[in-house]
């Protein structure tokens, strides 16, 4: 059993008697208090994904939930239902394109080391890689000779995705984004 100040983000944690997903935790410090830190976690139930914000004192003990990560591929899209492919198994997994509307954007059909997250035998999210590739659609043009300024521009990448690009970058260029700080890493291979 961790303690709350131990939940990272992406956790599967059981509370009152639902599993949740902790989508966000906003730790802070009350001042003039013999006590220690909050931490504020907004989690979302896996099955009918209700949101609940709650705060928790950093040794409260929680329990994590039941959950599989499966190795998954974006197989095709059915409507609001994305369906992946498990790539040991082939299972397909169908998940609701609300529930994972802020990962679709680092999505498309060549993304590697996607985690379908599987709770009590139903698929609830997606856990990305740490960085993934993606093709830049639109941008402004490169500028000659710009690739030793540190300068940026805006550059919308295929599935929907804007993050800012060095200047030297153009469209059509295949980028390495990073998935957690949504940064530009540098050109694929």
């Amino acid at each position: 059993m961790p303690k709350a100040s131990e939940i990272k983000k992406h956790a599967a944690i059981e509370y009152n008697g639902r599993v949740m997903i902790v989508r966000d935790i906003e730790r802070s410090v009350p001042q003039g208090r013999a006590g220690g830190s909050l931490y504020r976690m907004r989690m979302y139930d896996v099955v009918n994904g209700g949101k609940v914000d709650e705060t928790f004192k950093a040794e409260e003990m929680l329990n994590f939930a039941d959950l599989n990560r499966r190795p998954a591929v974006l197989s095709y899209v059915d409507g609001d239902e994305y369906v992946f492919m498990d790539e040991e198994d082939y299972t397909p997994y169908n998940i609701n394109k609300e529930s994972i509307a802020e990962q679709l954007l680092y999505i498309d059909e060549n993304t590697k080391g996607l985690l379908v997250v599987v709770v009590e035998g139903s698929p609830v999210s997606i856990d990305l890689p740490s960085s993934v590739e993606l093709v830049i659609e639109d941008t402004s043009p490169s500028i000659k000779g710009a690739s030793a300024s540190a300068r940026t521009k805006p550059a919308t990448m295929t599935t929907g995705l804007t993050i800012q690009v060095p200047e030297h970058i153009s469209a059509g260029d295949k980028v390495k984004i990073n998935t957690t700080e949504q940064k530009f890493m540098g050109r694929a291979d």
